[in-house]
């Protein structure tokens, strides 16, 4: 038996213990649970029809979505407006944790979101929101032992400042009821200057908040905005960040400052910002035959219809990465996790 064909069955038929780390809570809840959350609280949809609801809130081929700031309009629009109260969100997250470790066995689980993204302008209070997303986490682990867990709230480039300084507030008052760190997210703006927040970051590490970034995902911009978040920062992770892939002297800094990257594969291809899966192979064995350290996620499983077997198999089958490797690449997402 070859060792491909091996790694389909062991690892479909495994009960190895995962660890996903860059998953985004909108587009991670199972469509269907979505359907009844909407339901529930009353919210009027395009559609009254199911499977075109599912469509509405799911990547597929025939979707033209080309980069972040189009996702954003489109997929996460619905997905964040329907998880936006306190009694949507316990049962997202729950369901998000418990379906994760049922499935694939992912014990090891950092879930992100913005809870600004939540409030419906403000209408909704920020605290319920957050303390809703906890309770939701700390029922599926009172559930299943095993699962480790910890959420990360997100700040936004379309945010001004005043707000994401909100949302950094927030992150450290419940850093003692499982927020383990802070992200930042979002379209490029023109409004948005990162080297505005190294400071907000710097003591966010300071104050022992995990801290990823992501950058390096689309534009020559972001090229240039991840060597100031390399430099300055100096996070612990960056999401997504394989535009480093061209520039020995910032794959170096990775290396120096042990700063891991987030890859999500399918998610790469689903907006187009790697365009294909050749270029996707050179990409990413730069990266690794460099000593860059690499984990393996699925960016929202449901959103993208993946889970993080389906990408293993998919590196594996397109010999992106051998078995031996994606070992590898799973230790380290257990190696760089907030969740203490």
């Amino acid at each position: 038996m070859n060792a491909t064909a091996e790694l389909h069955i062991h690892y479909h038929h495994s009960h190895i213990p995962l660890a996903e780390l860059h998953t985004h809570l909108g587009g991670a809840v199972d469509p269907a649970i979505l359907w009844t959350i909407a339901h529930d609280q009353g919210i009027r949809l395009p559609t009254k029809d199911y499977w075109e609801f599912e469509r509405m809130v799911t990547i597929s081929e025939h979707d033209r979505i080309r980069g972040m700031k189009v996702l954003d309009n489109t997929k996460y629009h619905w997905t964040e407006l329907i998880q936006s109260s306190p009694l949507a969100l316990e049962p997202a997250v729950h369901e998000t944790l418990g379906g994760a470790y049922r499935a694939n066995h992912i014990v090891l689980h950092e879930l992100r979101f913005n809870p600004m993204k939540r409030n419906r302008s403000g209408e909704q209070d920020l605290d319920h929101i957050i303390m809703a997303t906890i309770r939701g986490m700390e029922k599926a682990l009172l559930e299943y032992e095993e699962i480790r867990a910890g959420l990360l709230i997100m700040l936004d480039r379309t945010f001004p400042f005043r707000l994401n300084e909100i949302l950094y507030q927030k992150a450290l008052k419940y850093q003692k009821r499982g927020v383990a760190g802070i992200d930042l997210a979002g379209p490029p703006s023109k409004a948005f200057q990162m080297k505005e927040y190294v400071d907000l970051f710097r003591e966010a590490k300071q104050k022992g908040l995990g801290v990823t970034i992501h950058t390096g995902e689309e534009g020559e911009e972001q090229s240039k905005e991840m060597k100031l978040v390399v430099d300055k920062i100096e996070p612990h992770r960056i999401g997504h960040g394989f535009l480093a892939w061209k520039d020995k002297k910032l794959i170096r800094k990775l290396l120096d400052k042990r700063i891991a990257l987030e890859l999500c594969p399918t998610s790469n291809l689903n907006i187009k910002v790697i365009p294909n899966v050749k270029e996707m192979r050179e990409i990413y064995r730069t990266l690794f035959d460099a000593g860059v350290l690499l984990t393996i996620n699925t960016d929202g499983p449901e959103m993208h219809g993946t889970n993080l077997w389906k990408e293993f198999n998919f590196l594996l089958d397109e010999q992106i990465f051998t078995a031996k490797e994606i070992e590898t690449l799973q230790k380290n997402a257990f190696d760089a996790t907030f969740i203490k």
